[in-house]
């Protein structure tokens, strides 16, 4: 008998942006959160580039007494600066070798 593994997902809303006021299903990972970031590519009616919406998971709201967060959902964020890499706790920021520019050999 073969096991299956369900994919599960959680009706998240969105605010902000394009997408206020909707609720979709968004599938969640092992820890059963949804993703940190959630981007929307829409394509361009011209043929070019795509437009990418990003949202940002917030919590919903806390508990009131132990302050548990009670949910997630997604606030509109215009102004991506993570440029659609991943950023590790333990990594600092981009830091340059030292040398001139072209310099092979440090």
């Amino acid at each position: 008998m073969a096991e299956t593994e369900t994919v599960k997902s959680q009706d998240t809303p969105f605010e902000g942006g394009p997408m206020d006021g909707r609720v979709l299903p968004v599938l969640v990972g092992p820890t059963g959160h949804p993703p940190k970031t959630y981007r929307i590519p829409v394509p361009a009616p011209d043929g070019g580039p795509p437009t990418v919406y990003v949202y940002r998971r917030v919590p919903r709201g806390h508990s009131k007494r132990l302050g548990l967060i009670q949910g997630w959902k997604y606030a509109y964020d215009p102004d991506d600066t993570s440029g659609g890499r991943l950023r590790w706790p333990w990594s600092g920021p981009r830091a340059t070798r030292p040398g001139k520019p072209g310099d092979t050999h440090g």
